[in-house]
């Protein structure tokens, strides 16, 4: 049982456009390092592209699956929980912008209240500050939408557990930039279609680097630095610190 929310009607289409190779004129200054890294980024993931998506896939998979069968006995707690302190379904769904701007149902457990947009749109009419924080960071960081148990899951990042089944599905990945909304989309500018070359991740490097404690531009910052610095290492040093982060939110900006 989960609530739906609809799809918006233009989804989002991004395509990454070919980077052209540079070449340094003899004589040039060696000051042009970056363009010259730029095209050795590109050849390498020419020549290991598939090595790495294959490699990835096969995380993902192995993670995703086996957290599945092992959480599956706290999935059903903290669903019960949700579904027996408030109205409404456990399960939300809300559709997200995912690799290459195709839409997808993301899976959370649900942490506010049935009428939450409504109420959203009271408290941004009635409290200008609430309404600029809210242009500012598209969230709110006390947001008085949220249950008693939803507040809980936010700060262990519990709610975003179902999500290892739209990473089994192939829809996600464990690491890569969060997923977006189309309203998000506009933020990331000229950084969009990098951004979407990947799939969105259930961790990533925005989460470990302060979260809440950044602004809305320094996560689009994260999120190209890590579509940029790609590696299965970095990948597990981020799943790393992202299970530090669960178990101590306050000292990682998780709240």
């Amino acid at each position: 049982m989960v609530d739906v929310q609809d799809p918006p009607l233009h989804p989002v289409g991004a395509q990454t456009s070919r980077a052209r190779r540079v070449r340094v004129a003899p004589g040039q200054p060696r000051s042009v390092t970056w363009a010259e890294r730029q095209v050795r980024l590109r050849d390498h993931r020419l020549r290991f592209g598939w090595t790495r998506r294959i490699s990835v896939r096969l995380f993902d998979l192995v993670v995703a699956l086996g957290g599945l069968v092992v959480l599956t006995p706290l999935l059903v707690i903290v669903g019960i929980m949700v579904a027996a302190t408030s109205s409404g379904r456990p399960l939300y769904v809300q559709w997200r912008v995912g690799r290459f701007g195709r839409l997808f149902p993301c899976l959370k457990f649900r942490t506010m209240y049935r009428d939450a947009e409504t109420r959203l749109a009271e408290m941004l009419l009635s409290d200008p500050e609430l309404a600029a924080e809210w242009r500012r960071d598209h969230k709110l960081r006390n947001d008085p939408r949220t249950t008693a148990v939803g507040r809980v899951l936010r700060r262990t990042s519990l709610d975003e557990l179902p999500q290892l089944i739209n990473v089994a599905l192939g829809q996600m990945s464990i690491v890569g930039p969060r997923p977006i909304v189309t309203a998000e989309a506009e933020r990331y500018g000229d950084k969009l279609p990098a951004v979407l070359s990947v799939r969105p991740g259930l961790t990533g490097l925005w989460q470990v680097s302060g979260r809440n404690n950044t602004t809305y531009e320094r996560r689009t910052e994260l999120d190209l630095e890590y579509v940029r610095n790609q590696a299965l290492w970095r990948d597990l040093l981020i799943c790393a610190r992202t299970a530090r982060q669960v178990l101590s939110p306050h000292a990682y900006g998780a709240c």
